[in-house]
């Protein structure tokens, strides 16, 4: 029969310690064992998880494996997968305007932070365009393009096509470099600009470019490049 973390003497119990002393006084593995709840007939919860974590390296390792990835794991099945997914996800959508709540842009550093966490797990190039109205909150964000920014993929057709659809006052464009250095090409300036001449004939403004790699971001217009 599976151990239960409620089958532990009490003062082991990770989720009677979060409840008296706050989550922050737990270790990556005790929250864990908070979410899965049980072990297995031969391991408890808190030995499967911080296997589980020591697998992947740690938390980021974890938040960003495949199901199959996790379903690999001994002592993890369908349900226990199901959980550590959807706690993932809900870690994707912290801060972002899929919470349900208002995200504005006031800074390059918003734009990067809203999906730098998505790009992050990219190997190639994405373009994903913010959708703003007029008081620069986000109304949507559209995939454009996937692959090295030059001008037989980055079209403005891709870029407005949402933009024009959904009434956006404005855009940002946002890609990422898998390289992890944010720092723009001649092929990202140029698309830039091709971007924003296509955008004064249509009344829709490019406010900005924001080029992000590894936890690092470059605003073209900080740059002044756009």
């Amino acid at each position: 029969m599976d151990q239960r973390i409620m089958d532990m003497p009490q003062n082991e119990r990770p989720q009677e310690r979060l409840l008296r002393y706050g989550a922050d006084s737990l270790s990556n593995s005790e929250l864990l064992a908070v979410i899965l709840r049980t072990g297995t007939r031969d391991e408890n919860i808190l030995n499967l998880a911080q296997r589980t974590l020591t697998l992947f390296n740690g938390i980021n390792g974890l938040l960003e494996a495949s199901q199959d990835d996790l379903m690999k794991i001994e002592g993890i099945k369908e349900a226990k997968a199901s959980q550590i997914l959807s706690v993932a996800e809900l870690a994707k959508r912290y801060k972002s305007y899929r919470s349900g709540d208002s995200y504005k842009i006031g800074s390059p550093g918003d734009a990067a932070d809203l999906v730098m966490v998505e790009l992050r797990e990219f190997k190639q190039e994405v373009l994903k365009v913010l959708l703003l109205n007029t008081k620069n909150v986000v109304i949507g964000v559209h995939n454009a393009s996937m692959g090295s920014l030059n001008s037989s993929i980055v079209h403005p057709r891709e870029i407005f096509k949402e933009a024009i659809r959904k009434s956006a006052a404005s855009i940002i464009m946002v890609h990422n470099h898998p390289s992890g250095d944010p720092t723009p090409s001649s092929e990202d300036i140029a698309a830039t600009g091709r971007i924003r001449e296509a955008g004064k004939l249509i009344g829709i403004d490019l406010l900005d470019h924001v080029i992000v790699g590894n936890g690092r971001y470059i605003s073209l217009r900080e740059k002044n490049l756009l």
